[in-house]
């Protein structure tokens, strides 16, 4: 099989940022009925049914897993591992959906970015950009170029991508919110915490509803944000490995989404009940003793501990979680997009955790700004222009975000604030 090349960056032109506070809480305020977003959002999650697909596919195929596997290099590599595993899975289900999206609104063509490059070296060096062809045949011998001499095995995943994904949802012909495609840009990630896709365990014992590790963490993340604010307003995280049928054995997938648009919030969750103190919190297995120490307090002592950003903020999503707290710079735009539009659309958010340290030392306690996905860091390359540096905080009720922000600034103070502010990276998340 061909491995990977070097790095490639995202199709995301830098849109001028408009910072500013973004809009959290409010109830299902719906605007004048607009087909396109309706279209727009039974797109997304078609799409996140179809990578589903090919997803589960590759795993249930042990020997074809196997032939999929590449290794990262170059500024493409997460700092996190030493060896960051890339899939032709993962490449392939990112091009589908870049496909699928762009055939059908072709003014998001040059406007979806995603975390994978596509371009990999085959057994003869040349350079092989993986994509989806006109037919099933023409996509089936570009595959085959690359895993060569497994021809069966690129037939297979050139079917996958060309199968419509049957979607019986009757919810997403009534969402009626009024947003033009043309307006927003979307990130792609296509599985989230690849490792975990990878090692495949199926073990791992959930603690309060939250998995410490494991198959289940493996997400599809798909967010559209606002190209002008660079705010997220439209989210599907799809969960291949929801479960095992009881008799057939086979994984069930399902998907959750959500909108936020103005004053308009829909999604297909309702917003979890207030919880009852203390506050639940998620972390990184690697995140650093410091913050550890300073939420134990705020929690009981019953810290939590899972795998996968996309997860993590899953978690929050449904309730199981208060909050996701990460100190490090390791979670990237394709990470959190998706997530947050759906946060957002339930009453909650993802904030830069630098930053509201540093507004919290400086007397401003009101909500902080959201954050924005529209503007790469000045001078990083790679993968790093699109790091959400500082770290991060997902709630979704505002008043943990205040806890945390509380506990954190009272106890690891302005050197910790300073660290944060500088990029220095406390912990790093496993992706």
């Amino acid at each position: 099989m061909g491995t990977r090349r070097g790095a490639r960056q995202p199709l995301i032109p830098a849109h001028p940022a408009v910072r500013g506070r973004g809009r959290v809480g409010g109830g299902p305020t719906l605007n004048a009925a607009s087909p396109a977003m309706a279209a727009l959002l039974k797109a997304v999650v078609s799409a996140s049914e179809k990578a589903a697909d090919i997803a589960r596919l590759c795993r249930d195929a042990e020997p074809l897993f196997r032939l999929l596997v590449a290794e990262k290099t170059g500024t493409d590599r997460n700092q996190r591992f030493s060896h960051d595993f890339k899939t032709l899975a993962d490449v392939l289900i990112q091009e589908v959906i870049r496909h699928d999206l762009g055939a059908q609104f072709p003014e998001l063509r040059n406007h979806i970015g995603g975390e994978e490059s596509n371009e990999f070296t085959n057994a003869h060096g040349d350079t092989v950009a993986v994509r989806v062809c006109g037919t099933v045949g023409e996509t089936a011998a570009l595959l085959g170029s690359v895993l060569h001499p497994h021809r069966e095995a690129a037939e297979l995943l050139a079917a996958a991508a060309h199968r419509d994904a049957a979607i019986g949802d009757a919810a997403l012909d009534g969402v009626t919110v009024s947003i033009d495609p043309g307006d927003v840009a979307v990130w792609i990630d296509p599985i989230d915490s690849t490792n975990e896709y990878i090692v495949g365990r199926e073990d791992a014992v959930p603690e309060d509803g939250i998995a410490p590790s494991g198959l289940c963490s493996a997400l599809v993340l798909i967010g559209a944000y606002e190209r002008s604010s660079g705010l997220p307003v439209l989210g599907v995280i799809n969960e291949p490995f929801h479960r095992r049928h009881p008799q057939t054995r086979r994984w069930q997938g399902r998907y959750h989404w959500g909108i936020a648009y103005q004053d308009a919030h829909v999604s297909s969750l309702s917003p979890p009940p207030p919880p009852l103190p203390p506050p639940r919190v998620v972390l990184s297995r690697a995140e650093g003793p410091g913050v550890r120490d300073a939420l134990a307090p705020l929690c009981g002592g019953h810290l939590r501990f899972a795998a996968g950003a996309g997860y993590k903020m899953l978690c929050v999503i449904l309730g199981r979680a208060d909050a996701y707290v990460l100190s490090g710079g390791s979670t990237f735009a394709w990470d959190a997009c998706a997530p947050h539009a759906i946060l957002r659309a339930l009453g909650g958010g993802v904030v830069a955790l630098g930053d509201a340290l540093r507004a919290w030392r400086e007397g401003d306690t009101g909500t902080p700004p959201q954050l924005t996905y529209n503007r790469p860091a000045e001078g990083a390359v790679g993968a790093e222009r699109w790091a959400n540096r500082g770290g991060l905080v997902a709630y979704m009720h505002p008043q943990h975000l205040e806890a945390v922000l509380e506990a954190l600034a009272a106890i690891l103070g302005i050197i910790f604030t300073c660290c944060l502010m500088k990029g220095i990276r406390s912990g790093y998340e496993v992706m």
